[in-house]
């Protein structure tokens, strides 16, 4: 698969994964925020607290697991970015969330999962 298309294919995803959590009542806050090396995919809130959330976009068919692709290394990256994040918005204090969101396009069909409090931090 070559890079083009498959930008084009996360792009398509973390757009979905947005569509869906605006229909859970989350407001989205960002996307695609960095500080230096570290990313956050989407940050949102709803009426429990702020949502960090991996968006994981897949196309059929799948030889490795949501977890096995959100592995402790890549959650220790976005916790680091999330204390940064709460950090320069301000928003210490604030309950926090880690939650993924999988879209997975197969043929015609594009199945969306939401994966809330997907793991728990040891530090934030």
């Amino acid at each position: 698969m070559n890079v083009l298309r498959t930008s084009k294919i996360g792009e398509a995803g973390e757009q979905m994964a947005c569509d869906f959590l605006q229909t859970q009542g989350h407001q989205i806050l960002d996307r695609n925020w960095h500080a230096g090396h570290l990313e956050l995919d989407i940050v949102s809130e709803s009426s429990d607290g702020i949502h960090f959330v991996e968006v994981k976009t897949r196309t059929a068919p799948v030889t490795s697991t949501i977890l096995d692709q959100v592995n402790t290394v890549k959650q220790k990256r976005i916790s680091a970015a999330a204390t940064q994040y709460l950090h320069k918005k301000q928003l210490d204090g604030k309950e926090v969330f880690f939650d993924i969101v999988s879209v997975m396009f197969d043929g015609p069909e594009t199945v969306v999962r939401y994966f809330p409090h997907a793991w728990i931090p040891l530090y934030v």
